[in-house]
C-alpha cells in the first residue's frame, strides 16, 4: 500500500492467542487484535497455517518448506518500510472516538533465514473473524522468515475525526 507516496504494509486483522498482547497492542498502538487460535507448523515438505475462532477453521494456508533461499538484507530492508493500521475506538455512545491512521515502524532487524516458495490460501466465513470478506484471487508470493526484531511505538499518520 501507500500512503501520501510512502510505500508499506497494512495491518487488516491480528489473530492471536494470549490475552496480554492482545489488550497492550490494542490500547497503545490500536492494533486490530482478536482472541483466536492461530498455529504455524512444519509437515515434510511443506508449513501449514491454521486459524481457528472457536472451534472453527477460518483459515488455512501451505507454502512450501525452504525451497528457494532469499538475500537476508533485502528481507530486513523490506521489514524496515513502515506499516500502517486504522486505530478505531469508539465513544461511550458508540460513535467514533478515536479514527486514526497509525504509522510505525520494526527497528533492530536481524533476519536469520529467508525462503520463498509456492503457497495457497483458504479462507472460510466467520461472524466474528471476518477473513475471507476480502477475496484471495491468487496467492503472488510468499516468504518464511525466521527474524529477531523490536516494535517501535507509532505515531498518528492522519486523523480523519479532525
Amino acid at each position: 500500500m501507500t500512503f501520501n507516496g510512502e510505500e508499506g504494509s497494512y495491518v487488516h486483522a491480528m489473530y492471536l492467542d494470549d490475552d496480554a498482547p492482545i489488550a497492550g497492542g490494542r490500547e497503545l498502538w490500536g492494533f486490530p487484535k482478536k482472541l483466536a487460535t492461530p498455529k504455524l507448523q512444519h509437515e515434510g515438505e511443506v508449513i501449514v497455517g491454521t486459524l481457528h475462532y472457536g472451534s472453527v477453521l477460518c483459515a488455512t494456508a501451505t507454502m512450501g518448506f525452504k525451497h528457494v533461499a532469499l538475500n537476508r538484507d533485502d528481507v530486513a530492508k523490506s521489514l524496515l518500510k513502515p506499516n500502517f493500521l486504522i486505530k478505531i475506538i469508539p465513544h461511550v455512545d458508540a460513535t467514533p472516538r478515536i479514527c486514526e491512521l497509525v504509522r510505525y515502524y520494526l527497528a533492530d532487524v536481524t533476519v536469520k533465514e529467508a525462503w520463498t516458495a509456492p503457497a495457497d490460501l483458504q479462507l472460510f466465513r466467520h461472524v466474528s473473524a471476518d477473513v475471507a470478506r476480502l477475496p484471495v484471487l491468487e496467492v503472488l508470493s510468499a516468504v518464511h522468515f525466521v527474524a529477531d526484531l523490536t516494535l517501535g511505538l507509532g505515531e498518528v499518520a492522519h486523523d480523519y475525526l479532525a
